[in-house]
């Protein structure tokens, strides 16, 4: 069974390689081609296939496709893509729809945050998530999580999505949906567009939704009716914390049949850290006990994910911030602390940014959630009070763990304006103000 798997992600990585050389070759031919609409999105790159024998049909699959490939074509510089671009006029998404990636990690807020734009009225379409397919087949089918594999599906996916195709995401949906109908789509209620006429479908008796919608009852969800309701909408947005290098959305933002607008959701890693051992309590006991006997063995496997997981939202930043010309007027980094303050201002900075106007609808939203009682502000809870909530972190996380976030997230809470605290003392004091104001640019 460890060899099979072993194959599986072997043949995976392969494949990955393959489709990074090729996509200069794509990027230009989609260029080229005769402008496509979302119903002809060409098939993507690797056709997952998650049957009930899932692991060894795709590893199938894989093999076959391996030996087919044949790359055999010749790199563009920038200037020559420039040059064929000229020459089919511009040709970025003209009819005005616009698609926002909320990026974020665990516990940043990015539920809440996601809420501003599945709020905004009905000419929005918003998905909570879809990832969670992706990454919970193939760490089941690889027997671990490898960044590189994942990087390149995720945004074939997430391309898949943003053009209303929903077929690459059916590919990782388990049990595989049948005519396109599924019971099992992840936190389907976090999304109004799948709980609205027409996508809500009478409800089919004997079939359990597991992710119901909230505020009506609906029959399983039939993907074809969302693609439809997709296509009628003017904009798109997708919530994620499962993508943890920007650059390698890269391919994603230049596709010319979109137009991509990144939103880098961050918060103090100490605050993520204290929310994590809450949210995921049995994932945390390691956490707890040094909470509990103040030790913390600094070369621990978990102090050094931790680490990782703080290089990676820095190094991603890094790349935002340093405005390359793919992400040009692409790309927002807001610190969750600035928006619990300050929610309908920073509101309207990132619909300002994303070039879609504020609706009321939303405004109401955000007015009526962000001052709420203790009692409505679960562990999941997207109505918050917000001002009391960018503190709360100060008060469960023991200085001990605090001095551990410190020294190995360092240089990632210096980039995002993270003030340190030096004893207990200070980190208890909430006159002290652990937020340096800064201003990020936008590229």
């Amino acid at each position: 069974m460890k060899t099979k798997y072993a194959i599986v992600f072997i043949c995976i990585v392969a494949l990955v390689i393959i489709e990074k050389e090729s996509n200069i070759l794509s990027r230009v031919s989609d260029k080229l081609i005769q402008r496509q609409t979302p119903q002809q999105t060409p098939q993507t790159p690797l056709d997952y296939n998650t049957t009930q024998n899932g692991s060894l049909t795709m590893l199938k699959l894989l093999l076959s496709r391996l030996t087919d490939a044949k790359v055999n074509y010749s790199y563009l510089s920038e200037e020559q893509e420039e040059e064929e671009m000229d020459d089919i006029g511009n040709y970025n998404n003209s009819g005005g729809h616009k698609h926002i990636l909320l990026l974020a990690t665990t516990r940043t807020g990015s539920s809440f945050v996601g809420e501003f734009f599945n709020q905004h009225g009905e000419n929005m379409f918003y998905l909570f998530e879809p990832l969670w397919h992706v990454e919970r087949l193939l760490t089941m089918a690889t027997g671990g999580t490898n960044g590189t594999v994942l990087a390149g599906i995720y945004r074939d996916v997430l391309q898949g999505l943003f053009l209303c195709d929903f077929s690459p995401l059916e590919k990782f949906i388990s049990p595989p949906p049948e005519d396109h109908v599924t019971p099992a789509l992840f936190r389907r209620e976090s999304s109004l567009s799948l709980c609205e006429e027409p996508v809500c479908t009478p409800v089919v008796k004997d079939v359990f939704e597991r992710y119901h919608c909230k505020t009506r009852r609906c029959g399983p969800l039939n993907l074809t009716l969302a693609s439809e309701s997709c296509l009628s909408k003017g904009h798109h947005a997708i919530k994620t914390v499962r993508v943890r290098q920007l650059d390698t959305l890269r391919p994603l933002v230049e596709d010319p049949r979109l137009d991509v607008r990144v939103i880098q959701l961050v918060r103090d890693p100490r605050a993520i850290l204290a929310s994590r051992m809450v949210a995921f309590s049995s994932k945390y006991q390691t956490w707890k006990a040094w909470a509990q006997d103040g030790q913390v063995p600094e070369d621990d496997e978990e102090v050094k994910r931790l680490k990782g997981n703080c290089d990676h939202i820095r190094m991603s930043a890094e790349v935002g911030l340093s405005r390359p010309s793919w992400l040009r007027r692409r790309y927002m980094l807001v610190r969750y602390e600035d928006i619990a303050r300050y929610p309908m201002q920073k509101a309207e900075e990132m619909y300002r940014f994303t070039g879609i106007p504020f609706s009321p609808q939303a405004r109401e939203w955000i007015l009526r959630n962000t001052q709420t009682t203790q009692e409505a502000s679960g562990v999941y809870s997207t109505q918050k009070n917000s001002s009391e909530q960018a503190e709360k972190w100060r008060f469960s996380i023991p200085f001990k763990l605090a001095q551990v976030v410190q020294k190995v997230c360092g240089p990632t809470m210096k980039l995002f304006g993270y003030r340190f605290v030096d004893d207990e003392k200070s980190l208890l004091n909430k006159s002290i103000s652990l937020l340096e104001e800064k201003l990020f640019r936008s590229s």
